[in-house]
Order: structure tokens, then sequence, then C-alpha cells
């Protein structure tokens, strides 16, 4: 599952972070940092998923 997760978050990075940790902080900070760039959400969603 967390592979298909991975693959989501390279796509759309906050739909990766949202279907890890739901609606919390770590979503709104990846919509925040892929505004700011796609790279780092991208960074930042995989960083989510790989930590739990």
């Amino acid at each position: 599952m967390d592979l298909l997760r991975i693959i989501i978050a390279i796509l759309l990075p906050p739909l990766g972070v949202f279907l890890q940790v739901g609606f919390g902080k770590h979503f709104w900070l990846n919509i925040l940092l892929t505004l700011l760039g796609y790279i780092p959400g991208i960074v930042h969603a995989v960083w989510v998923i790989a930590k739990k």
C-alpha cells in the first residue's frame, strides 16, 4: 500500500499526504510546499509516507 501512496505522492503530493495522515498540519504544510515548488512538495510527501 505504501508503494501506491508514494506513486500518488509523486503525481499529486497533497493527495498522498492526505491518504496517509488526513487533514492535519502535514497536509497543509504540503499544500504550501507544493505551491512554492513542486519538488519540495514531493520530497515532503514521500518523507511523510516513509516515516509512518
